[in-house]
């Protein structure tokens, strides 16, 4: 399907730049002359996929092949997805214009759990039936990775394999057996029973889940000589791991308008509410001369005006002053913002935020996470009022006005007074704007307060733990709003009920593939976005296949229970989670990596700052 063929239709459409394709350094190879086509697809909208930096790496890593060829696929909008079900159109690659169905990989990447109807979507308008066991083929095979395929129980049914940890390298060897396979004509089965033996790889469809009469997991079987436990994969050397040097650069204005590059895996600190940051361990940095490089190259080839320095949190790089250094002035010459999310309040120096005042500013960014200090040990945040007030006062004075805190409620132990101190710690940061002698002279400030609710997720201290419920969630939204005292601190909160269906789904087993159906087929996706989130259906669906969705979220789990990931190993132990989780309710804090070494676990993954501090292990 070309843009010439699509003409008439884009022209009913929204916004018809999603769908055609084209774009500056977007790769197109005749599908003639490769062995593997592989499409790349994004369960959500082109603006929303175009940001993410995980979707670009692999693109460009597969194109880098001269034996493969990547393409984009996003989900189309719903005005787009009526037309192309009312005209036969198959869910289509942006590159091309080649039907999904054709692709021999078809992979998706899975960051959050309510996109899990999207797949199911696209698979069904690209021609395809939904479950694996039904598409009996070499292939097409369809293929996922991301932060929530940790745990990829609730769509064990519908993926073929499953990529737990960094993709860069397994990508390539899944590629390279698929095309021995396919060359010698092999059946579906023998490609998943050979894949399975490669680290990394999960094939759902060789295990056999048990269940105990409470509805607990009582055991998770291998079958075809698949490991027992499936390690994830973990890149230790990231000057040498493949990056890109050029972006596609979209047409439409997307959530991130900015290109944006890595400058470590991994964080030190051990937020136990933080899934990300247990799944990346352990820490590998880039050097700031690899960098830089690359913000240079990709810069040049795309025209952005705006870097992004990604990690989980930045202010820990220890080369940051170094490479800001060296970037800033030909960021500053060529006009380009350097924009640093993801900054520790407690570790922000006044070298740093002198470097920054020297380009464009943009609003300054900070997780406190909790109101209070007992509750900020509690999840072993480490910052203390001092710190967080400190800092507001040199960004205050280096003339910064907005300044965006990030806080969640449903923490274990939350009481009235927890919620009450982020109203609190707010105005706090207002009042050291006024009290600042060198703030900016004629302006106001600006505190927004971004609330979201705990989901317990797999891999951290509470993933035992209970989920608030949403009418519980609601309340405590409530009173926070009734604590602010000022027009100067706006509050941002999130929907409640799709905090509740994330749950669900982050620590739910095979039995939910029956509810993510069952809901697809009474319309439902786009679940993320408030205005498509039907609750009703999604309980009438777990009503429907006997499922009580409470049992996943408000039931608080014993520490001897088989979890449904319990087969997937991410180098932290279930043991040091155990720890951390009686830490936690002790109010007691453990020290980052670089203070002293906790035996996580992840040393057994190759690379990283943990083993450079093991003479430290208690």
């Amino acid at each position: 399907m070309y843009p010439e063929e699509l003409e008439k239709y884009l022209l009913k459409v929204q916004k018809p730049g999603r769908y055609v394709g084209g774009e500056l350094n977007s790769i197109v190879k005749n599908r003639d002359e490769v062995d593997i086509s592989y499409a790349f697809c994004f369960p959500d909208k082109y603006e929303i996929g175009m940001s993410h930096l995980g979707m670009k790496i692999i693109y460009s890593l597969v194109n880098s092949r001269d034996d493969a060829r990547c393409e984009r696929v996003f989900a189309p909008d719903t005005d787009m997805e009526e037309i192309m079900r009312e005209n036969g159109i198959p869910l289509y690659a942006l590159e091309s214009g080649d039907p999904v169905r054709d692709f021999d990989i078809i992979g998706f990447t899975m960051q959050y759990e309510l996109s899990y109807t999207n797949v199911l979507n696209m698979l069904d308008l690209a021609g395809l039936p939904v479950r694996s066991e039904e598409r009996t083929d070499l292939t097409p095979v369809v293929i996922a990775g991301g932060t929530c395929v940790c745990n990829s129980e609730p769509m064990a049914d519908f993926f073929d394999i499953t990529l737990p940890g960094d993709g860069e390298e397994v990508t390539n060897e899944l590629i390279d057996l698929l095309r021995e396979y396919k060359a010698k004509g092999a059946t579906k089965k023998e490609f998943l029973t050979a894949a399975a033996q490669i680290p990394g790889v999960y094939v759902p469809s060789l295990y056999e889940v048990e269940y105990n009469p409470d509805g607990t997991v009582k055991s998770v079987t291998p079958a075809c000589g698949a490991p027992e436990k499936i390690v994830k994969r973990n890149v230790a050397d990231l000057d040498k791991m493949f990056a890109p040097e050029s972006f596609v650069v979209p047409y439409l204005e997307c959530v991130f308008d900015r290109t944006t590059v890595e400058i470590f895996r991994g964080c030190i600190r051990g937020c136990r509410f933080c899934q990300a940051g247990f799944l990346t361990r352990p820490l590998r940095e880039k050097s700031p001369a690899e960098v830089e490089r690359q913000c240079r190259a990709i810069c040049d080839s795309s025209g952005y005006d705006e870097i992004s320095l990604c990690s989980l949190s930045t202010s820990d790089y220890r080369g940051l002053v170094e490479l800001l250094g060296s970037m800033l002035p030909w960021a500053d010459e060529n006009k380009i913002n350097v924009s640093l999310p993801s900054l520790r309040i407690d570790n922000f120096p006044r070298e740093l935020m002198e470097k920054l005042s020297t380009v464009r500013r943009s609003g300054l960014t900070f997780a406190p996470e909790a109101g209070t200090q007992r509750l900020r040990d509690v999840i072993n945040k480490n910052i203390y009022e001092k710190d967080i007030l400190s800092t507001a006062a040199m960004a205050f004075a280096g003339g910064w006005t907005a300044v965006k805190l990030y806080f969640m409620i449903g923490l274990p132990t939350e009481t009235d007074e927890d919620i009450e101190g982020i109203a609190n710690l707010a105005q706090a940061v207002v009042d050291e704007f006024y009290h600042c002698e060198n703030k900016p002279k004629g302006k106001s400030v600006n505190v927004n307060i971004s609330l979201a609710s705990l989901v317990p997720k797999p891999f951290t201290p509470f993933q035992w733990e209970p989920q608030d419920r949403p009418e519980k969630l609601i309340e405590k939204q409530d009173y926070l709003l009734s604590c602010i005292k000022t027009r100067k601190v706006q509050l941002s909160r999130h929907v409640p009920w799709t905090s509740f269906l994330e749950g669900v789904f982050a620590r739910g087993d095979r039995r939910l593939c029956r509810v993510i159906e069952t809901a697809w087929r009474k319309g439902c996706h786009f679940d993320s976005w408030e205005e498509h989130l039907d609750r009703e259906k999604w309980m009438q669906s777990f009503e429907e296949c006997g499922i009580d969705p409470y049992f996943y979220t408000a039931r608080k789990r014993d520490l001897n229970e088989v979890l449904p990931w319990d087969h997937m190993d991410y180098g932290v132990t279930k043991k040091f989670l155990q720890r951390e989780y009686e830490k936690a309710h002790r109010g007691e804090t453990t020290p980052s990596c670089r203070e002293k070494c906790s035996n996580c676990g992840a040393a057994r993954l190759n690379g990283g700052v943990c083993n450079e501090f093991r003479k430290d292990v208690v």
